[in-house]
């Protein structure tokens, strides 16, 4: 009995502090919205504005969370995709109970995948089926998780470290950092180096715009995507043309993937090859990059955080420095939400009061921002610590649709600021600077001393 009222107890005083986040944040974001409200001129721009930051991402959610953890909504929030409408899910649970429930809730991004490869769909595009078993295991055997210690890592610590040291003190962390290291990645590793790095960059980050975060459908960010993509796929195609008939001899994952061809492999022709590498290329480049400016603006906000980060740097404690980039993450991760379509009318959170029918076609936005800052999943939600279990994390997806380069990105990332994260007196200089995209393009920094 003692243990029930205390279980009880627990669970109320959780709601209560819920219940008092949501009266807080409320309070913020009515200030916050009255200014945004105080002049006529360029309103639009200051409501969205106010929307689009993850600090008042945060608020909303909280407030969601207790009032209306799934929001059923007949307004269509996303227009890039046919749907009938919006479900907003914010709690931890309802979050990965819908993106485990593949036969649900769909992934949408069909439609994209196939423009992006003029013809065929890609797997992360596709639902469970015998199409999507075949090409990841076959990329999986390309792309091994045994070259993360021996060809991944040393050549991303290698190239940031001599970045950072000929820097002289001062860096603009993705246009000199982040982006030329995992461009070079890009060649030494996958064997597709592009024209140029900077092609290769702007080729990922234009198509990966397009198919995750362009959400209203504008035709500003479809066509210079598309012409990307135009261009990415005819440098691959000749890129593995040039392969097979003069083999370079290197053991990198076009060579593999050209092994597994001359092997009879399945779906391992030219153009199914093409375009699994446009796939992983398009999630490599700009989402390590945004992450890692992402993670280090984070820690600049919080001294005693930064603190450790630069303590597991100094002492090659690769692991350590990983959980506080993580914790750094889930205040300000690459997406705040992931976003499926329901497939037929289904219940979520069955059996609970928050319980809510989903209409079939509806779009479902599983927000990963909120889950992570659910009080009933997490202790202390609000307090950055890197001593959380691996289940408080939601930065790379969520069940069969988990990014494909998770465990590179958790090994890169490291990699990338460690460097940076070593020297004496690091400051920013500047904002981060999107440049009117919704990718750092610039963020400068500075330090005394490596």
């Amino acid at each position: 009995m003692s243990g029930f009222l205390g279980s009880a107890a627990s669970a109320a005083g959780i709601r209560l502090r819920m219940a008092g986040a949501a009266l807080g944040a409320a309070g913020r974001l009515a200030v916050r919205g009255a200014r945004a409200y105080g002049g006529a001129e360029g309103r639009a721009a200051r409501i969205a504005a106010l929307l689009g930051t993850t600090e008042n991402q945060r608020r909303i959610f909280a407030l969601l969370r207790a009032t209306s953890p799934n929001l059923v909504l007949s307004r269509r929030l996303i227009a890039a995709y046919e749907n009938t409408g919006t479900v907003i899910v914010t709690r931890h649970a309802d979050v990965t109970e819908v993106l485990e429930r593949e036969s649900d809730f769909a992934v949408v991004y069909e439609p994209k995948m196939r423009a992006i490869t003029a013809g065929e769909n890609f797997f992360l595009g596709m639902q469970d089926s015998a199409a999507y078993t075949r090409d990841v295991s076959n990329m999986r055997l390309a792309v091994r998780r045994t070259d993360l210690p021996d060809v991944v890592v040393p050549y991303v610590a290698r190239e940031a470290a001599a970045i950072v040291a000929a820097s002289r003190g001062r860096i603009d962390v993705p246009a000199t950092l982040t982006l030329p290291v995992l461009t070079g990645l890009v060649g030494a590793y996958f064997g597709t180096p592009g024209p140029s790095a900077t092609e290769m960059a702007q080729w990922t980050t234009r198509m990966f715009w397009y198919l995750f975060v362009d959400l209203a459908g504008e035709e500003a960010v479809s066509r210079p995507a598309l012409d990307a993509a135009a261009a990415c796929r005819a440098y691959l195609d000749e890129a593995i043309a040039e392969r097979k008939a003069a083999p370079a001899g290197t053991d990198d994952v076009l060579a593999r993937c050209l092994a597994l061809q001359a092997a009879g492999a399945p779906g391992m022709d030219d153009l199914r090859i093409r375009n699994n590498l446009i796939g992983l290329l398009i999630g490599l480049v700009p989402t390590l990059s945004k992450a890692s400016v992402k993670a280090l603006d984070t820690l600049l906000d919080r001294p005693d955080a930064l603190a450790a980060a630069q303590r597991a740097a100094r002492e090659d404690d690769d692991a350590a420095l990983a959980r506080v980039l993580w914790e750094a993450l889930r205040f300000d991760p690459v997406n705040p939400f992931i976003y499926r379509r329901a497939v037929r009318d289904t219940m979520i959170a069955r059996g609970t009061l928050r319980a809510r029918m989903v209409p079939q076609g509806a779009m479902v936005l599983a927000a990963n921002l909120s889950a992570m800052f659910d009080p009933i999943a997490l202790d202390q939600p609000e307090t950055f610590r890197a001593d959380r279990p691996a289940h408080a994390y939601i930065l790379w997806g969520y069940g069969m649709h988990t990014c494909f380069g998770a465990h590179i990105n958790q090994a890169v990332i490291p990699q990338l600021l460690k460097p940076l994260l070593r020297c004496q007196g690091l400051r920013r200089t500047g904002p981060v600077d999107g440049a009117g995209t919704p990718f750092p393009v610039h963020f400068p920094v500075a330090f005394d001393s490596i």
